[in-house]
């Protein structure tokens, strides 16, 4: 199955996250198969916290991919705001 969920970067304590778009089976930060977007809890100032392509976010959720519960909820509070 195909799942849209967080690979966590950055270093230790400043956590960074990429939204991608992945085989379930693969590790979390493993291979994917396409960055879509990223989510940078700890921005500050100007800083963009949250980027996603929304065109290739409902592209895969119509082939079938599913969505993790905290994109889905990342990505529904903020267009929110």
């Amino acid at each position: 199955m195909v799942t849209i969920r967080l690979a966590r970067g950055g270093s230790k304590k400043r956590p960074f996250y990429n939204i991608v778009v992945a085989d379930s089976r693969n590790r979390r930060d493993g291979r994917f198969i396409e960055r879509i977007g990223f989510y940078n809890p700890l921005a500050t100032g100007n800083s963009e916290t949250l980027r996603v392509d929304r065109e290739r976010l409902a592209y895969w959720q119509g082939v079938g991919a599913q969505a993790s519960e905290t994109v889905s909820r990342i990505v529904r509070v903020k267009a929110a705001a």
